[in-house]
């Protein structure tokens, strides 16, 4: 059994890491004058335009700010994510707008909630309920674990297994207490895609021992040249309904609508019908103009290709100024790069000294994951997000050739 699948359990107060990535950053970085004019590339804060309809049609709709919006969403919102996903995954009319579609304040508060949610569903109340999480991980999964009360599972997921989770090493006992299972496709931070077969496993997992699967896939719509396959997809291939699947998504990063704040989530009627309850007592609606918006964003695919365009040129950029040195380092999907730098000294040193030499801003790994017993896996590495036009990330992937060449 792999140190994954054994680790002590945690106190509640112990499943959040200390402090978020950033502020990690900012300590180690604090009393160093950068060595020129900063390139920050660490917040995967999508700069590319914003659809260009997106004013159009929220001056239509600027009356419907004095209406409270329902929790699950209008129903055009609902309709028009449902169709996008439809189409997507190719679902063949399967998951019905009406019960398997839930408007979202954005996928952060979703994933929290469904934290919450899948603890109350399961009621799983003969031990301490766990969350299992990939390691490294996006940290509201383990913000969800915390505020669920239950004991977050972090599961090591470096290049031996993928950068996915083994989930061939995982103790039934520790699934049989699980009430919650998170995993993105693609990773952040190191754009690894979950094939069929893994969602397929997951999904079996789920409901032996009766747990969720939230499948995160706000980068989806961010790839390379495949699109990645989604969970939906895979439970429908099952032929045995949604049940247990939850596939969260958003528009922040597949239209650059960050600050829109209106997600999706999608797949198990049963469940989203008990969710639904006590969303409507504690969860923030979306207001109806910022639903219009968003329906109109899921219509539209042409945007989306160019921006996926966009992204793509960058990674083009990456390989051709970093492959020299580090070897092919374009991931399946996501926007970030993803560096082993363990023969310079590890993230941490050298988030240190590209800040010192060259002013360019990354974030070490180890901000990213979770100590273990078998160390930190993501200590090795550094993340950079490519979210700035073509000539800055030009200039600070060079800038990261310059001083680690030397």
């Amino acid at each position: 059994m792999s140190d994954t699948a054994t680790i002590a359990p945690r106190s509640p107060a112990s499943a959040l890491p200390s402090d978020n990535p950033f502020q990690r950053l900012a300590a180690v970085l604090e009393g160093i004058t950068p060595g020129a004019d900063p390139i920050v590339m660490t917040i995967g804060e999508p700069r590319h335009p914003i659809p260009g309809f997106t004013g159009e049609v929220l001056q239509a709709h600027l009356a419907e700010f004095s209406r409270y919006p329902a929790i699950t969403g209008t129903e055009d919102f609902r309709a028009a994510a449902a169709a996008w996903l439809d189409a997507r995954y190719r679902l063949g009319g399967a998951l019905p707008a009406s019960k398997g579609v839930v408007a979202l304040n954005g996928s952060r508060e979703g994933l929290t909630f469904a934290a919450l949610g899948a603890r109350d569903y399961f009621a799983k109340t003969d031990a301490r309920p766990a969350v299992l999480m990939p390691n490294p991980f996006y940290q509201t999964y383990a913000a969800a674990a915390h505020v669920a009360g239950a004991e977050a599972v972090y599961l090591d997921a470096g290049p031996q297994t993928g950068f996915l989770p083994d989930l061939d090493q995982l103790d039934p006992a520790l699934l049989d207490r699980t009430v919650a299972f998170f995993l993105a496709s693609p990773a952040n931070p190191q754009g690894a895609a979950v094939d069929l077969e893994m969602w397929s496993k997951l999904i079996e997992l789920a409901r032996r021992h009766r747990f969720l699967l939230i499948a995160d896939e706000c980068y989806s719509e961010i790839y390379r040249d495949t699109p990645p396959p989604g969970v939906l997809e895979a439970a429908l291939a099952m032929g045995e309904g949604f049940a247990n699947v939850l596939s969260i998504n958003s528009l922040s990063k597949r239209s650059n609508l960050a600050g829109l704040r209106c997600g999706i989530a999608a797949g198990d009627p049963a469940f989203l019908t008990a969710w639904t309850r006590f969303r409507g007592l504690s969860a923030p609606q979306v207001s109806m103009p910022l639903q219009a918006v968003a329906a109109a964003a899921y219509r539209d695919e042409a945007h989306v290709e160019e921006n996926r365009r966009l992204y793509n040129e960058k990674f083009a950029i990456a390989e051709r100024e970093l492959a020299p040195l580090f070897g092919p380092v374009t991931p399946a999907g996501g926007f970030f790069l993803w560096l082993d730098v363990s023969r310079w000294g590890g993230g941490v040193t050298v988030s240190r000294r590209l800040w010192a030499e060259a002013g360019v801003k990354v974030l070490p790994g180890a901000f990213l994951s979770m100590d273990q017993p078998g160390g930190n896996p993501g200590e090795a590495y550094i993340r950079l997000a490519l979210v700035d036009d073509a000539a800055t990330v030009e200039a600070g992937l060079a800038c990261v050739l310059a001083v680690l060449g030397d």
